[in-house]
């Protein structure tokens, strides 16, 4: 019998597994942003001293769970199980990775939803007694996932307003079955909601729908309200999702008015960084929770606080043959005191 779930779609920690490590790691546009003084590394250019963006986006990934074990007081071998993934093709950035660490792997895919994703499963893995370390983390690079997804740089294409910019960083946490918190305390996994965008220029208004769906069965499942979090923030809907989300979450009988933000929206400055509708890619929750999120929470200026990453579950191919674009979207709550 399932004993730790509750609702349709969330299951509540029996023994919520404490963050002991986090760390994150970002470009140089990233590092001129609001949030820069919360980033562990500050790359001085995006290639970081490889061949290849790829090559960069991988070496950014590593770096960033290395540190973050090193941030635990641990060692590589301490590490049971390794949860990553990212948006590129066979997700080779976090396999090259994982080449590199020797740690058991999980290789996974949520497009930009994969850092709540992680830490969901990492969670359930140690609460469920399967391990009691454990490290989750996820990556994006801009010029990797422009040139995979959209046109390479040197075509100089025109990008829409409602576009977003795809974050260069890598998060990671390491997650323990004893330590002080911060605490994962519930997971509510999402369903996949599709209501028939096709513009690879609006990934808010795709990934929107499945974050209202996620965040509306976590308050009932849970018998929450907005008002029990001191902040709930999605992935990278950017500024269309945002509005989106505020107006039909309002529908839903939720206001999130006073402690609602995105972390896409947070991590830029778009007046002066020039990046319309936001940040996005797997790489955007991933610093913000990894650098701004967690290290408020360690000062206790943020007590509870709900995590809700979202992805886009499309490819260019499938795109040109003029299918949608599949949302998802999976919440964590992460509260600095256990009940």
């Amino acid at each position: 019998m399932a004993m730790k779930r509750i609702g349709s779609q969330t299951v509540k920690m029996s023994n919520p597994p404490s963050i002991i490590g986090t760390a994150s790691v970002v470009g140089p546009k990233e590092g001129d942003g609001p949030l820069k003084n919360y980033f562990d590394i500050i790359l001085e250019d995006d290639l970081w001293g490889q061949e290849s963006f790829e090559k960069s986006e991988s070496k950014i990934q590593e770096e960033a769970i290395k540190l973050a074990i090193t941030n635990a007081n641990l060692s590589p071998k301490d590490i049971e199980y390794l949860f990553s993934g990212d948006l590129l093709n066979q997700i080779i950035s976090s396999s090259y990775t994982a080449r590199q660490l020797e740690i058991p792997y999980f290789g996974l895919y949520g497009a930009c939803s994969t850092m709540a994703e992680s830490l969901s499963l990492g969670a359930m893995i140690v609460d469920g007694g399967f391990a009691d370390k454990v490290v989750c983390a996820t990556s994006s690079h801009f010029s990797s996932a422009e040139r995979q997804f959209r046109f390479p740089l040197e075509y100089g294409n025109q990008r829409k307003f409602s576009s977003q910019w795809t974050v260069t960083g890598a998060g990671a946490t390491v997650l323990s079955s004893t330590g002080n918190g911060p605490y994962i305390t519930y997971i509510t996994t999402g369903k996949i909601l599709d209501l028939g965008i096709k513009d690879v220029n609006n990934m808010g208004g795709a990934m929107a729908p499945a974050a209202i769906d996620t965040i509306s069965q976590h308050f009932k499942d849970t018998g929450y309200t907005p008002d029990d979090y001191d902040l709930i923030i999605t992935g990278d809907l950017g500024l269309v999702g945002k509005k989106i989300l505020l107006d039909l979450m309002k529908k839903e009988g939720f206001d999130l008015t006073n402690n609602y933000s995105d972390c896409g929206i947070k991590i830029f400055d778009r007046a002066e960084q020039d990046t319309h509708a936001g940040g996005s890619g797997c790489g955007c929750a991933a610093v913000v929770f990894n650098g701004y999120i967690y290290k408020e929470m360690i000062k206790g200026n943020l007590d509870r606080v709900l995590l809700v990453a979202t992805g886009a579950l499309h490819s260019p191919i499938i795109t040109l043959q003029g299918e949608s674009i599949p949302g998802i979207a999976h919440a964590v709550t992460i509260d600095n005191l256990v009940v």
